[in-house]
């Protein structure tokens, strides 16, 4: 062998064991994979849990129940107004229809054939918004009706003195959830009429 192959023999053999100990250093310094492993997590169901790890449920509204309108007469008044009633015969035949109606409607009439003037005549009918604010509107701009919001709903209410008898006569309206209660009365205005009517529809 040379003296130039002799020497290249010992260069030769120390680039291969610098070269394995770089290799094994690169090696030892590489990261694992990233990103998820096979059947593991996604990244999105990371990001969308809870702190604690478990589902965060989110709580369903509840329904609000529609209101209704009554199908008696009676059983819509407390006892204090029945007392207030009592004696005044209720939806005699002689003043037309009354009671539950065809239409779902609820025609109420405390009155006595006999007398002149006394009486009360509630309807409870089914009415839009639209139409039901219209009409409480005219009654307050053209016909002094005073109109205020309690309950929830819209109130209109007047009284008057009779043209023939001396009594008060009046009329009180009153509107919410598509449902109008309206009362005509003369001499006969039991204390808690209209808010007993209003409880029981919508206690």
């Amino acid at each position: 062998m040379s003296h130039l192959a002799a020497a290249r023999t010992p260069l030769l053999v120390a680039a291969a064991a610098a070269s394995l100990a770089l290799a094994a250093l690169l090696s030892a310094c590489a990261p694992e994979a990233a990103g998820p492993t096979a059947g593991g997590p996604s990244p999105t169901s990371i990001a969308t849990s809870s702190p604690s790890g478990t589902a965060t449920a989110t709580p369903s509204p509840t329904a609000t129940a529609k209101a209704e309108i009554p199908d008696d007469c009676q059983e819509m008044l407390t006892d204090d107004v029945l007392a207030q009633l009592a004696g005044v015969p209720l939806n005699d035949p002689a003043f037309g229809p009354s009671g539950p109606q065809p239409d779902g409607s609820l025609i109420c009439i405390w009155a006595d054939p006999a007398a002149d003037t006394t009486g009360l005549h509630t309807s409870i009918t089914s009415m839009s918004r639209g139409p039901a604010l219209d009409m409480l509107n005219d009654l307050a701009d053209t016909a002094g009706f005073t109109c205020y919001t309690p309950d929830g709903g819209t109130r209109c209410e007047k009284t008057w003195p009779n043209g023939t008898y001396p009594v008060t006569d009046g009329r009180t309206l009153f509107w919410r959830d598509d449902i109008l209660i309206d009362t005509k009365y003369s001499n006969l205005a039991p204390t808690g009429y209209t808010s007993a009517i209003i409880d029981h529809i919508w206690g």
